[in-house]
């Protein structure tokens, strides 16, 4: 039992030594992430990061091209546009968009189903939340209740673009677009005030399930929603409160070429 506690308060001092020199706004670009700084409006702010989070995968370049494409289609506020635009309106604005995988007509599937939920409930954090439980262990329950929303309405959408949590994915972009919306530092903007941080996942992807076994927080050899939980259980006994405090630090070492993956080992 010493052997570990010691393993684990030498793991939290590498990882905060890590925070304090990396957890900066500065590191931020290239990431999605930065599209949500423009934006004081919870409202639009949700939108964005719906956006911009279902939108974060492959090269970070295509990333970015394409987040600014769909929000320079929709003007200074994402949430009238979606709110006062037509089915029709969004099919002729996104007909020719395309971003790997994602076509037009499922990036218009998620933006009418977003806004068919905002009619609903009154904004997206709301029906999150209406699907979280006071004794509920993490935001799973909850994840689970707002993909259905959002995977309802007409047209063709994939699973892999609204991935569930019901089907063992890791949903890494959900979590991901989460981290952005409950948490509020330097990095995080926050805004959603009745979800708690500790019942927040990691967003797990290969190159985070290659930390995760690097720093012995797994021994699971695939990146699913299990190895997701117990990465996020090992960071919750370093830091109960926020156990993924450390996820934009260490992701930094993916994503930025002037940072040295050799830090990582100690």
């Amino acid at each position: 039992m010493k052997k570990r506690a010691t393993g684990k308060e030498t793991l939290k001092k590498r990882l905060d030594s890590l925070y304090r020199k990396y957890h900066r706004r500065d590191l931020v670009h290239p990431d999605p992430l930065v599209f949500l700084y423009n934006y004081e409006d919870l409202k639009d702010r949700e939108v964005v990061a719906l956006i911009a989070s279902s939108l974060a995968y492959g090269r970070v370049a295509q990333i970015m091209k394409s987040v600014a494409a769909v929000l320079d289609e929709m003007g200074r506020s994402p949430f009238l546009f979606i709110m006062n635009s037509s089915s029709g309106q969004l099919r002729s604005t996104f007909k020719g968009f395309r971003h790997r995988f994602t076509t037009g007509a499922e990036l218009l599937h998620m933006l009418w189903a977003a806004r068919t939920a905002i009619e609903r409930y009154g904004s997206l954090q709301e029906c999150f939340c209406a699907g979280l439980g006071e004794t509920d262990e993490s935001v799973l329950p909850a994840l689970s209740h707002f993909v259905s929303r959002l995977s309802m309405g007409n047209g063709e959408c994939r699973k892999g673009f609204l991935p569930s949590p019901d089907d063992g994915s890791a949903c890494k972009r959900w979590h991901l677009f989460l981290r952005w919306m409950v948490r509020k530092d330097d990095i995080d903007p926050g805004g959603w005030d009745r979800v708690d941080r500790s019942k927040l996942i990691i967003p797990l992807d290969t190159h985070m399930h290659r930390i995760g076994l690097g720093l012995s927080l797994t021994e699971r050899k695939q990146p699913d929603q299990r190895t997701a939980l117990e990465i996020t259980r090992a960071f919750s006994e370093i830091y109960p409160d926020d156990p993924v405090r450390y996820d934009f630090v260490l992701t930094r070492f993916g994503i930025r070429s002037d940072m040295d993956m050799r830090e990582l080992e100690g």
